[in-house]
């Protein structure tokens, strides 16, 4: 099983720099991975789908000949499966290098952006890196011009939107960054790369959007996706009526906690208490120490050091797919490094600016920053920042499974609620029902788009009556609903997941049960499948 886990985890490293880039993993058999880029002709097409069939046929060679795994190594084994098929069906099913532009752009961004926000060597070293990568930018977009077939539009119209990011990371903040002795050779390669990128949103504009397909997946090939994606055991048709059952459950107790007052009246009083527009990236700063604080005073979870994430801007070329904040994780082999917690800046737009700080409001930046940092998604990569061996590490950072990711950051919204953050004043808890409606109506909206042709119109009306989502946020919403399929069903089915583990694992100890060690024990797995973590737990 070593021998396996390995071959697939360097296998697909080697295969995708920056993969490797992110991962910390640097040099491999004296290739220095940071300099070079992913290969999307049809001849490294061809070799990243035989690697995947190859390793998927090693995993049933395994399975029939092996009597008997550990539970971990049977855990790996589901993950290598899921993210091995996942990736395949990219290349086979959905054919996401003839169809999708922003794939490509948003690959260059972030190759080109990680040894720059990564300090894992000399500046002058990580910009000879930045260099080679930017040499390589041409031939990656000539690939680009030769796969793409057609595009949807909003997935066109994206990919020149984020393509003028790259162009702003390698004008502006690279340039300005480059150490003097580099400085004629960045130069140089970053001319050519500028004109290339220039060439290729030109292309885009005139070429490809003549050539325009539909975003949705349809049924059956949505089906599969789901099924590899977020290995939960049921079906996008039962996940949908779960989805909308809940709804109903979450529209009772909002009405309960609004009293005599309308819903809508008290999440309108609740919206006008905001930060000033300058300071929106700084109120999150604050709330990350008030949320740290609250959770080591109530020793929900043990915190590790915080010194390493910094709360910043988000890069532009990922601002398509980011459009309020995220989280970027350190290399999970070089944990050290800076973890950022983004936050997109306000529209300039003051009536777009407006209507973000009412749905990013006191409460809702709260959310905002529990769900991306803590205890979510910072504190869950800094848990699996321990795991042995390192090919395990690896493997779950790489592969991680989505609903056990997303489904925890949701689970803290709760955790955080339930534990009395903010109280007396219930503003954080009617916000966490909002916030449960958008995890909700995320599910809705990607099948009911994805497979069943629901309409912009019928989903920015959901979006805006059922969930009281901002105009702003659901013209948002909407965008990376069509730029992407099934991940946003992950935040139900893994919120759902989560509690389940919890009561099962509460059932089996009884009066054992110890909420603190249940989260750091599960949190120490880091990636499996949700349906794999009661056994870990067990062992």
């Amino acid at each position: 099983m070593e021998k396996l886990r390995h071959d697939v985890v360097y296998g697909y490293l080697v295969l995708s720099p920056t993969s490797a880039s992110q991962a910390g993993y640097h040099k491999h058999d004296g290739r220095l991975l940071d300099e070079e880029l992913e290969d999307y002709s049809a001849t490294g097409i061809a070799r990243q789908k035989d690697f995947y069939k190859t390793m998927l046929s090693r995993v049933t060679s395994l399975r029939s000949t092996t009597k008997s795994l550990s539970k971990e190594d049977e855990a790996d084994l589901r993950v290598i499966e899921d993210g091995l098929n996942a990736a395949l069906f990219d290349l086979d099913g959905a054919n996401v290098p003839q169809h999708n532009p922003t794939m490509y752009v948003e690959l260059i961004g972030t190759a080109l952006y990680l040894p720059y926000v990564f300090d894992y060597a000399p500046k002058p070293q990580r910009y000879k890196a930045i260099i080679s990568r930017m040499k390589l930018v041409p031939k990656l977009l000539d690939s680009a011009r030769a796969n793409l077939k057609d595009a949807p539009e909003v997935w066109n119209s994206t990919a020149r939107d984020e393509n003028d990011g790259n162009i702003g990371l390698i004008d502006q903040t690279l340039r300005k960054d480059c150490p003097v002795e580099l400085k004629a050779e960045f130069d140089a390669a970053a001319a050519t790369t500028i004109q290339s990128l220039k060439s290729f949103n030109e292309w885009l504009n005139s070429d490809l959007s003549k050539r325009t397909s539909d975003w949705r997946l349809g049924k059956q090939l949505y089906a599969r996706k789901f099924r590899y994606v977020l290995d939960v055991g049921s079906t996008p048709e039962d996940t949908l009526a779960a989805a909308e059952t809940e709804i109903k459950r979450i529209h009772l107790e909002m009405e309960k906690l609004a009293g005599n007052k309308p819903v809508k009246q008290y999440l309108d009083e609740l919206a006008k208490v905001h930060a000033q527009p300058g300071d929106f990236l700084k109120t999150a700063e604050i709330n990350l120490r008030e949320a740290t604080a609250f959770v080591e005073k109530k020793d929900l979870v043990k915190v590790p050091d915080t010194t390493n994430l910094k709360v910043i801007e988000t890069p532009e070329f990922m601002r398509g797919a980011y459009g309020v904040g995220g989280f970027a994780a350190a290399p999970v082999l070089q944990p050290q490094l800076q973890s950022s917690l983004w936050v997109t800046p306000l529209s300039k737009d003051p009536t777009r600016a407006e209507s973000k700080l009412r749905e990013y409001n006191k409460y809702g930046m709260q959310h905002l920053v529990v769900h991306e940092a803590m205890p979510g998604h910072w504190l869950q990569f800094q848990y699996a920042t321990a795991i042995q061996p390192e090919s395990r590490r690896i493997l779950r950072g790489l592969f991680s499974n989505g609903p056990y990711v997303e489904g925890w950051a949701v689970y803290t919204q709760q955790l955080l609620t339930d534990a009395g953050y903010m109280q007396p004043d219930q503003g954080f808890r009617m916000t966490y029902y909002k916030q449960m409606l958008r995890v909700l109506t995320n599910t809705v909206l990607d099948i009911r788009l994805q497979t069943m042709n629901m309409t912009d119109d019928e989903a920015v009306r959901m979006m805006t009556d059922d969930a009281f989502q901002e105009k702003e946020e659901a013209t948002l919403k909407l965008q990376r609903a069509k730029l992407s399929s099934v991940q946003l069903c992950m935040y139900f089915v893994g919120w759902r997941g989560w509690n389940e583990v919890r009561s099962d694992e509460e059932k089996r100890q009884g009066k054992a049960f110890d909420l603190a060690n249940f989260h750091k024990r599960a949190l120490e797995e880091s990636g499996v499948p949700l349906a794999t973590l009661p056994a870990l737990l067990a062992k």
